[in-house]
């Protein structure tokens, strides 16, 4: 792990359902333990969809254990949002919430506006291309920004 990578990490989008599990899970199947990783929204009113459980789970990554949970419920449990080193925004609402801490913290954010793929589609082969779409772009995106490391195997999430 190079030193520029930070140690933590909190991906967000709008309700923690799909965008940013997938992205939580991705990191931790790439990066294990290596790297803090945790996942929130906006706000909490959705589980976890089946749709991006499906894609996920076709590269053998595990979202059907994930509990839905937004910025105010992590840190209801004890979370700081606050020691984090870096906060990946998904969607423009949860990069708003996301630069309300940099008010009070030293935090790096990025934005990373990743296609929202819920509601597209009319059939479930419609509905599966598209979060296959936005998942490929997420698994893209963090290929990029947190190389896996070349000489080590990755940690089992």
């Amino acid at each position: 792990m190079s030193a520029d990578q930070p140690t933590s990490v909190l991906f967000c989008c709008d309700y923690n359902s799909v965008r940013s599990p997938m992205a939580e899970g991705i990191m931790k199947k790439l990066h294990g333990h290596k790297i803090y990783v945790q996942s929130a929204g906006v706000r909490h009113e959705h589980d976890i969809d089946g749709f991006a459980v499906a894609v996920c789970q076709e590269i053998e990554v595990e979202l059907i254990r994930h509990r839905s949970r937004s910025f105010q419920e992590m840190e209801e449990w004890g979370d700081q949002i606050g020691q984090y080193d870096l906060i990946v925004a998904l969607s423009p609402a949860s990069l708003r919430q996301a630069q309300e801490y940099t008010r009070y913290h030293a935090i790096e954010i990025e934005y990373w506006p990743i296609f929202d793929p819920t509601g597209l589609g009319e059939t479930r082969a419609e509905k599966l291309d598209a979060y296959r779409q936005s998942r490929d772009q997420i698994l893209g995106r963090i290929i990029q920004r947190f190389p896996p490391p070349e000489d080590d195997e990755p940690d089992s999430p």
